[in-house]
C-alpha cells in the first residue's frame, strides 16, 4: 500500500473552501490519509490566469450565478452544513489573513486558526479584512491574535505565501479549493468524491 500525498489548496475568501473543509475530515477518517492544507491568496493566482471571481466572470449571464446559489445549497444540506453563512462583507480582502494562515504554521498553530477564520468569515459573518477584527476574532479562539497580525509583515510569511500561490499555478491551480493526489489535480467542492476514489486507487496500487 502507497499512502498518496494530498493537498487541499485554499483560500478563506472561498466559501467552496470553506465547505469542503468541513467535509475534508470525514474523507481523512474514511481513507486514513491526512490532507495538506496549503495556504495560497486566491487574488494572485487569478491574476496569475487571468481568472476571475464567479460573481464577477458569470455577472452577465441569466441563471448561472442562481445556479451556483442553488448548488451550494444542495451541498450544504447534503452534509448537514446548518452553520454555514453567506458573508455579507462578501468579497473580502483575504491577504491579512492567508498571511496569517502562514504565520500561524510557523507558530504552531495552524489547526486551531484555519477553524477560528473559516468560522468567522462563513459562519459568523465576520468582516475579516478588518484588523481589529481579525485579532479579536482569533483572541476569542484563544490565539495570539496580536502576534499573528505582527508576523504578518515579516519577509518570510510573504515568500511563503507568494512561493505556494506561484507553485499551485505551475502545478495547473486557477482557483480554490483545488486539491492534488500526488500529480493528480482536481477542482472545486464537487470534485470530493474524485479526490477521496483517487486516494483509494493509489492506496491500492
Amino acid at each position: 500500500m502507497r499512502t498518496p500525498v494530498v493537498q487541499f489548496h485554499f483560500d478563506f475568501g472561498s466559501p467552496n473552501s470553506y465547505l469542503a473543509h468541513k467535509v475534508i475530515p470525514a474523507i481523512e477518517q474514511r481513507t486514513g490519509v491526512k490532507f495538506e492544507y496549503v495556504p495560497i491568496l486566491l487574488g494572485g493566482l487569478f491574476r496569475l490566469t487571468g481568472n476571475r471571481s464567479p460573481a464577477e466572470a458569470f455577472a452577465g449571464i441569466t441563471n448561472k450565478l442562481e445556479y451556483g446559489r442553488l448548488e451550494i445549497k444542495r451541498f450544504v444540506e447534503k452534509h448537514g452544513l446548518s452553520a454555514y453563512r453567506y458573508n455579507p462583507n462578501f468579497p473580502v480582502n483575504t491577504l491579512q489573513i492567508m498571511r496569517g494562515a502562514v504565520a500561524a504554521r510557523l507558530d504552531g498553530c495552524f489547526e486551531p486558526y484555519v477553524e477560528a477564520v473559516f468560522a468567522a468569515m462563513w459562519e459568523q459573518e465576520q468582516k475579516m479584512d478588518d484588523p481589529a477584527v481579525i485579532e479579536q476574532v482569533l483572541r476569542d479562539a484563544g490565539l495570539a491574535g496580536g502576534r499573528i497580525l505582527e508576523r504578518i509583515n515579516e519577509p518570510l510569511v510573504k515568500e511563503t505565501l507568494l512561493k505556494n500561490t506561484q507553485q499551485s499555478f505551475e502545478r495547473g491551480a486557477f482557483g480554490s479549493p483545488t486539491f492534488f493526489v500526488n500529480d493528480e489535480i482536481y477542482f472545486g467542492k464537487d470534485s470530493l468524491r474524485d479526490v477521496e476514489e483517487e486516494i483509494e486507487r493509489c492506496k491500492a496500487s
